[in-house]
């Protein structure tokens, strides 16, 4: 499955491993921000229906 990288393997393996570690903090920031956005808005929202 895996091609043979010879001695670039660890360099090729390294740089997956970051990508894929810089993709999951992507990822958690994203949904943390949307959550953060989620309740500011519903902040307001209860706000709005308080003054009618």
């Amino acid at each position: 499955m895996m091609p043979d990288l010879g001695k670039y393997a660890d360099a090729v393996l390294s740089a997956y491993g970051a990508s894929l570690v810089l993709l999951a903090l992507l990822v958690f920031f994203t949904l943390r921000r949307g959550r953060k956005a989620r309740a500011a808005l519903d902040e307001v929202e209860r706000g709005e229906k308080r003054r009618g």
